[in-house]
């Protein structure tokens, strides 16, 4: 299986070199503010986004200064997100470590996230790219949206694959455009082969919030992680959309009726998960996944080929079989 690791391997240089930049940007003389900084750095996750901006880049040309720049911004607006959905979702944990909320409290994490989201602007406008600075704009309105739209979504009870996938097209796969189209702005590449790669790195943003939608369909002690989180604030995903959606999935009806509930229990959260697990939803969640990546790696056979162009396909690999 790919692991991320062997991705990583090809580029580690330029991950020194961009996490040597990360760690000087966010040096602030503070001492509160110092600390929390030290813990995100000793506990930062894979990095996959500035990951996607290098390799994308690498198709191009040398990961320059610029590129450093537009992959440092990227990776801190995703964290200042983060960040600020743990205050919102009262989280305690993340990548098993204690959330700045957890520690601190919320005043402190929205500042820190805040903080994130200032140096984010900064390393845009030191790429000097007009087209970065917009493009890091446009994404921030984007994730904004795709977290109003589930939160709507699940008041409203919308059950349609049509509204699932705009959700995590916004939320999720925007950001991966973003890193597609600022890394190959960084390199100068041709607008249309910019554009390619960027619907490239969106069909991997459904492929990655698909796998993560489906890992709360599993009980916590399978996935080492807590599970059903979506459900529980009403947020139906595509194993469940599916199942529900199946004419002959038996009970589907009594399962609409309890997403009805105010406040789901643990009881009927483990049915609807069972429910979706029996009527084809994970089997579903896959299938689609293998559609998204086979027509990403029909896109990228159009392009360049080079190691960038193997490591991109073997993202997608990685994110599928991963199992946390």
């Amino acid at each position: 299986m790919t692991t991320i690791s062997a991705i990583k391997e090809n580029i580690a240089p330029d991950l020194v070199k961009l996490n040597a930049l990360i760690k000087s940007r966010l040096s602030a003389d503070n001492p509160l503010m110092d600390a929390v900084i030290d813990r995100y750095l000793t506990t930062k996750g894979k990095q996959i986004r500035p990951i996607v901006v290098m390799l994308c880049a690498r198709m191009f040309g040398p990961v320059t200064e610029h590129v450093l720049n537009a992959a440092a911004a990227v990776e801190l607006l995703h964290n200042a997100s983060l960040i600020h959905d743990d205050v919102v979702d009262e989280s305690k944990l993340r990548r098993n470590a204690p959330t700045v909320n957890a520690i601190w409290d919320n005043h402190i994490a929205v500042l820190v996230g805040d903080f994130f989201v200032s140096i984010a602007l900064q390393q845009t406008i030191a790429t000097g790219d007009l087209r970065i600075i917009e493009a890091i704009g446009r994404l921030g309105k984007m994730l904004s949206l795709g977290e109003i739209d589930q939160i709507y979504n699940a008041r409203q009870h919308t059950l349609t694959e049509e509204a699932y996938f705009k959700i995590i097209n916004f939320k999720t796969a925007s950001l991966f455009v973003a890193c597609a189209q600022v890394g190959c702005y960084a390199v100068g590449a041709p607008q249309e082969d910019t554009e390619r790669l960027a619907e490239v790195a969106e069909l991997f943003g459904m492929c990655f919030q698909i796998r993560d939608d489906v890992f709360d369909y599993f009980p916590a002690d399978k996935v080492g992680k807590p599970t059903g989180n979506d459900l529980r604030e009403g947020k139906v995903t595509l194993p469940l959309l599916y199942a529900l959606n199946r004419p002959d999935a038996p009970g589907a009806e009594q399962m609409r009726q309890m997403l009805d509930d105010e406040q789901l229990t643990a009881e009927q959260i483990a049915r609807l998960q069972e429910f979706a697990r029996d009527n084809g939803g994970i089997e579903y969640a896959y299938a689609t996944m293998a559609r998204l990546r086979e027509h990403a790696a029909e896109i990228l056979a159009t392009l360049p080929h080079n190691t960038a162009t193997a490591d991109i396909m073997a993202l997608f690999d990685y994110v599928i079989a991963r199992d946390f």
